[in-house]
């Protein structure tokens, strides 16, 4: 959803103190799965792809004018800030992503910019360098990072409001969670090696695994980690 530009606190002061306040304990909790820190918008294209991965998880904010330790920078030129990062979101991530920005003046002389981006019912999506180009990136969150989706993952995001059919437990499903009894969780590696599976069926089966509700996925650079379902 496109995004219209800036707006700014309410004018009521006990409305603005109250949501300054409310930011600032954001900012202080430090990054997480649900915040970011980037000091400018002079590499947009970079930034995207922490945009796209809170909306292919549970949505969260994005603070331009913060120091990556949660000190406040503040923002020479804020509304040149705000026009180049909000045009690369609506130009470069793909389907739209529905957010709102805001200028907060946090003190009488500085101001950062908050982008407050929603969790999308439309994952997966996707980050592109260019407007021009044909494929772009996924990315989700995990923990405070933002790391590229894997094929499973993706697959997760693109089916989970589908109908599935509930688990079977045939024996490579009973060695699954036999596996578990010992172990917390498994890499698809990891499942292929126990199985025998090639790689293409054991991700399948993992993939509805996790889509059936028996199975949760914690994205991982070095590679997902399946666990059984809380």
């Amino acid at each position: 959803m496109k995004n219209d530009g800036i707006s700014i606190w309410p004018q009521h002061r006990s409305n603005a103190h109250e949501k300054v306040k409310e930011i600032l304990r954001l900012i202080q909790g430090g990054e997480s799965q649900y915040v970011e820190f980037k000091k400018k918008a002079n590499h947009p294209e970079k930034i995207i792809r922490e945009v796209v991965a809170f909306a292919n998880s549970n949505g969260g904010h994005l603070f331009i004018g913060v120091n990556d330790d949660g000190s406040l920078a503040g923002l020479k030129y804020p509304e040149d800030d705000e026009f180049v990062l909000t045009k690369a979101i609506d130009e470069l991530c793909r389907p739209a992503v529905d957010f709102t920005v805001e200028l907060i003046q946090v003190r009488a002389d500085l101001e950062i910019l908050h982008y407050h981006i929603k969790e999308s019912p439309a994952k997966p999506h996707f980050a592109f360098l260019e407007k021009k180009h044909r494929y772009g990136k996924a990315f989700v969150r995990s923990a405070d990072h933002s790391i590229q989706a894997s094929y499973e993952v993706r697959q997760i995001l693109k089916q989970s409001k589908q109908a599935h059919q509930p688990i079977v437990f045939e024996d490579k499903t009973k060695a699954l969670f036999k596996y578990f009894e010992s172990n917390p969780g498994i890499t698809l590696s990891e499942y292929m090696q126990l199985t025998g599976l090639n790689k293409k069926l054991a991700s399948n089966k993992l993939i509805q695994l996790a889509l059936s509700g028996a199975l949760k996925i914690e994205p991982k650079e070095g590679g997902d980690i399946f666990m059984p379902a809380e």
